[in-house]
């Protein structure tokens, strides 16, 4: 199962669509995963029709619309992995011991908010994924996103891609 992550995209906000090699990844993807910070209804429209699956959650920049499709917390399994999304993790420090309080039951945390990429592993087995952002990169030196592939029950890669 092929997984593309993506989070805090902030269109119209911060660029006018997602970039061409997101779009081509979307159509690849088997489940797209987005960690909120959507801004508009529309990309969320868009990515209903042409993701195989969707999976997402609103995060502090979502407003209305958004809020009312859109759940604070996302949980599904994907080929036997349990999976959660999230907005917000809060601080770095410590943030895999309080995800794995928060979040007991599950293998794979999909996180944003930050614009900062973030893979790293809690003491109990659980990974952190946080895919950055495809739109705006902030202080990082690239726009991001992540691909994943699950086989078999397991995470099996995680990729980061660059983009400019």
């Amino acid at each position: 199962m092929r997984l593309l992550l993506i989070s805090d995209t902030h269109v119209p906000a911060r660029a006018k669509d997602l970039p061409a090699e997101v779009w081509a990844a979307v159509d690849a993807a088997d489940v797209v995963v987005h960690a909120g910070d959507w801004v508009d209804v529309a990309l969320l429209d868009q990515l209903e029709t042409r993701a195989a699956r969707l999976v997402g959650v609103y995060g502090n920049n979502d407003h209305g619309v958004l809020r009312e499709r859109l759940p604070l917390v996302a949980s599904v399994t994907l080929d036997g992995v349990r999976c959660t999304v999230v907005h917000e993790t809060g601080a770095k420090d410590r943030r895999e011991q309080r995800m794995q309080a928060a979040f007991p039951d599950t293998d794979v945390l999909v996180f944003g908010h930050s614009h900062i990429p973030w893979d790293s592993t809690a003491p109990n087995g659980m990974r952190l994924l946080n895919p950055g952002s495809c739109t705006d990169r902030r202080r990082e030196p690239f726009r991001t996103y992540l691909t994943a592939e699950i086989d078999a029950g397991e995470l099996t890669s995680v990729e980061l891609h660059r983009i400019g």
